[in-house]
């Protein structure tokens, strides 16, 4: 999953540890060797100590020659000292011409990966001002702090929003209504039906609702997964009002002490102003605990955008992904939570009942920079 960000998040590390690897200063002659190959050696640290020494030294007769020259212009460059001084300890400087190039490429990779843009240019500034200056710690290599950059500033745009699911369904008033959206075709009713077995696993009964009463075939379709599953299923005739039939589902779901409503909505089109006026309906009516917005993971961007939509026209609480097992580029993962806010919760992984599982943005983060 995601192997394609994957690859290109490795090739900013590497390209970043090219780039300094030149910068870091070594002590001359055969105590340059002892070092390469024995960081425990007293050598080591007499070599280490003597290049900052020299370095010090250097400069402090170029600061009694002139002040200016021994200062970057700006005051943000580290000095040759500094920079010894830095190596000498095991620490590491990194400054802004080493990171310009792998920037722009790890820039690009992410657009290429269906990152949105404002998604894109957070992760970047978060990695640049991770690194540029001396490491806030000591580390063994550059590509560890890259690493660490990166997973700061993944995490940071990933988390967004998250919240315990189970923890809101055990604590949540009886029943705990929940109302799914998104557009047609993305898998909403299949998501229904697995989120329906999840809740089951852990001890929760459910009723499912069908407020899709816009397209013909929806009840045959929710009803055959009832079936399969020993679940109730509320329904009204084609064309009947989604708000009542989700009504109903709540309803029903006190009288025989069901725990959750599941209610499905007409797949619909952002830009179909009807459908998106019954959603804000349905809003208004039911009330419910949660509604949650389902999309194809592989839809990347496009998926980013109309998460945006729905929230703004029924303000969704979290959204699922379908399809994450068949996505290389991992955009719209990376990019939902923050466009707007609300965490995604849930990932589609197949086609049986049980192929559905929460999303956990530390464990997708250590993924991506391949430590799982």
């Amino acid at each position: 999953m995601f192997d394609g960000l994957k690859d290109k998040l490795s090739s900013f590390r590497e390209d970043v540890e090219e780039s300094t690897a030149s910068d870091e200063p070594a002590p001359e002659g055969d105590e340059s060797e002892a070092e390469s190959n024995s960081t425990e050696s007293g050598e080591v640290a007499d070599a280490s100590a003597d290049a900052a020494a020299t370095a010090a030294s250097t400069e402090s007769e170029a600061a009694d020659g002139d002040d200016a020259e021994s200062a970057d212009s700006d005051g943000n460059e580290p000095s040759t000292f500094q920079r010894a001084k830095a190596f000498a300890t095991g620490r590491i400087i990194i400054e802004e011409e080493d990171l310009e190039d792998p920037l722009w490429d790890l820039e690009m990779a992410l657009l290429e990966s269906d990152v949105e843009m404002s998604v894109a240019e957070r992760i970047l500034d978060t990695v640049r001002e991770t690194m540029l200056g001396e490491s806030r710690k000591q580390v063994e290599t550059t590509g560890e702090l890259v690493e660490a950059a990166l997973h700061d500033a993944l995490l940071d745009v990933i988390a967004v929003g998250q919240f315990d699911f189970e923890e809101r369904i055990a604590e949540g008033e009886k029943p705990v209504t929940i109302v799914f959206t998104g557009v047609n075709g993305v898998g909403k009713t299949t998501t229904i039906a697995k989120l329906s077995e999840w809740l089951a696993d852990r001890g929760y009964s459910s009723v499912l609702a069908n407020g899709d009463t816009y397209r013909a075939g929806a009840n045959e379709q929710i009803g055959e997964h009832a079936d399969r599953l020993g679940r109730e299923l509320i329904s009204h005739d084609q064309g009947g009002d989604p708000a009542a039939v989700i009504y109903d589902g709540i309803e029903y779901a006190q009288a025989n002490d069901i725990d959750v409503v599941l209610g499905d909505t007409a797949g619909r089109l952002h830009t179909s102003d009807d459908l998106m006026a019954q959603l804000e309906k349905i809003d208004r009516v039911v009330d419910p605990d949660m509604t949650l917005f389902v999309d194809e993971a592989v839809a990347g961007q496009d998926a980013v955008n109309r998460a945006k939509e729905f929230d703004a026209a029924a303000e969704i609480d979290g959204a699922v992904l379908t399809k994450a097992d068949a996505d290389s580029s991992g955009g719209a993962a990376i990019s939902i939570a923050y466009v707007t806010g609300k965490p995604i919760l849930f990932l589609g992984t197949g086609q049986g009942y049980d192929d559905i599982a929460r999303f956990d943005p530390e464990a997708l983060v250590d993924s991506l920079l391949g430590n799982e």
